[in-house]
């Protein structure tokens, strides 16, 4: 059976997030869309995924699928093993620590299907507290990196629209934020889905990239709205810092070619250089970016295969 929307999440030691979410979902979208969720459970601690198992057993309805991966595959790897269940014309990609504020899901689907320009699309984000969460960005390039986001919106406003304005109507962008991205199977299929070298960060900006590559530019719905509590299952560490590097030339290289790795390359070195000796804490970035920042540094090598 082929449903409307198939909605794909990744729990990671989050389970009571994870099950939060699924009811936010249940109670704010509408009977009239048919819609399929599956849940990937990256190698949580097995209490956090039986706690998982039970909470899903225990929901009213039977729209949910759960996967347990006995390995943590990342943001990337995880949302793609989902995809073995999934049978769907869009995918919802949606982050476990969200929770809907209204019909998300059929405001996305119907934006899809009057608009065959839009190839994905994200809604409108905001914090616990309700303030506004910027919900739109522009891609990762070299420019962005050494002059900064501000002063490319300044350079064009069209191209690099305002991140932090509050917007009414549908805005083209660069990308739209991975904790809700709204996208036609068939165009996600065609350019090969994630990338799972990256284990975590920039999936949505090289997703979008090579999206836009084929035409299919992203757009920021903010009729869609939904509370981000962001970072729950991966809280800032020096280690998280050292992927955002990792993660970052990685998709520089892959996108912009040797000379784009290496203008940011030198703009961090130099950064970091006078960083480190500062906040001793930035140190190893320094050390990771001297090496080139290698995918074999990521932490996508230290994970290890649990029994069960």
């Amino acid at each position: 059976m082929m449903h409307q929307v198939a909605v794909i999440l990744v729990n990671y030691n989050s389970a009571e997030h994870t099950l939060h979410c699924l009811k936010s979902i249940a109670e704010h979208t509408s009977d009239r869309l048919d819609y399929q969720v599956v849940i990937v459970d990256n190698n949580s601690h097995y209490d956090n995924f039986a706690m998982l198992e039970n909470g899903i057993n225990g929901l009213a309805d039977s729209h949910h699928t759960l996967i347990r991966s006995r390995i943590n595959t990342g943001f990337g790897g995880g949302n793609m093993e989902a995809l073995s269940a999934v049978k769907a014309k869009y995918l919802a990609f949606v982050n476990n620590d969200t929770l809907f504020k209204n019909d998300c899901l059929s405001l996305l689907f119907e934006a899809m299907e009057n608009n065959p320009n839009y190839g994905i699309t994200g809604g409108q984000a905001y914090k616990e507290d309700g303030s506004q969460l910027i919900s739109l960005d522009h891609l990762a390039s070299p420019g962005r990196e050494i002059f900064g986001r501000s002063m490319l919106e300044k350079i064009d406003s069209k191209k690099y629209p305002n991140r932090k304005k509050k917007y009414t109507e549908p805005v083209k962008t660069g990308f739209v934020p991975g904790s809700f991205m709204f996208v036609r199977a068939t165009d996600f299929y065609a350019v090969g889905g994630f990338d799972t070298n990256i284990f975590l960060y920039y999936e949505e900006t090289d997703l979008c990239k090579r999206l836009a590559d084929k035409g299919k530019t992203a757009w920021l719905i903010p009729s869609a709205e939904f509370v981000h509590f962001h970072g729950i299952s991966t809280p800032r560490s020096i280690g998280i810092k050292k992927e955002l590097k990792i993660s970052l030339l990685y998709i520089i290289r892959k996108h912009y070619g040797f000379f784009g790795w290496l203008s940011v390359w030198l703009f961090l070195s130099v950064k970091y250089s006078f960083s480190g000796l500062l906040k001793p804490k930035n140190f190893p970035l320094l050390v990771l970016l001297l090496k080139g920042a290698p995918l074999k540094e990521s932490l996508k090598q230290k994970q290890t295969i649990s029994e069960i």
